[in-house]
């Protein structure tokens, strides 16, 4: 399947598949949400254009009961799209779950940086959020593709380790890394 690249009005199309992608893993309640917050934040006070992919084995409901969207839905469409003047949304039923790459093509071509929750098993750069109340040990320890540690502890890693709260420094090393070059 190809995806043609659209860019928005006055952008050119990007030169490359999709920006990058940082994903950020760990355990249940080790802080990945909170953590994939603030950096958006970060991004975005630098002046980055950064888009989210949340994973979840669990099944989801993006509108409520009694919402025109549900009720389209549970008459039997396939996929229903939620369009106003400021957002877009889309529920589509599929045969297997989109490959990461598949999503931030489709999704993200209009992005500098992509950073998904979850995806602990893909072959993407990772970020491990570890919290000793969390889990014993980190997940991501070995993976070739771990490119930080996050922790509430001092970690022995063969990757930079930092401090919960050292978002700034995170964003410096996902910034470049991943955006000057």
């Amino acid at each position: 399947m190809t995806h043609q690249e659209i860019s928005p009005p006055g952008r050119e199309p990007s030169t490359h598949r999709h920006p990058p992608l940082v994903s950020i893993v760990g355990k249940s309640g080790a802080g990945k949400t909170t953590l994939l917050e603030k950096l958006v934040r970060m991004f975005r006070k630098r002046g980055y254009r950064v888009g989210t992919i949340k994973h979840t084995v669990h099944g989801f409901d993006m509108d409520h009961e009694g919402k025109d969207s549900r009720r389209h839905k549970s008459a039997g469409a396939m996929t229903v799209v939620i369009s106003s003047p400021r957002r877009l949304g889309v529920i589509r039923d599929v045969a297997q779950e989109e490959p990461l790459d598949v999503l931030a093509q489709t999704y993200f071509s209009d992005m500098d940086l992509i950073l998904a929750e979850g995806y602990k098993k893909a072959n993407k750069p990772k970020i491990e959020v570890f919290r000793r109340q969390a889990h014993k040990e980190p997940l991501c320890k070995t993976d070739p593709n771990l490119i930080a540690m996050v922790s509430d502890v001092s970690l022995d890693t063969h990757v930079p380790c930092f401090g919960l709260e050292d978002i700034e420094r995170i964003a410096d090393l996902v910034e470049e890394t991943f955006l000057h070059g």
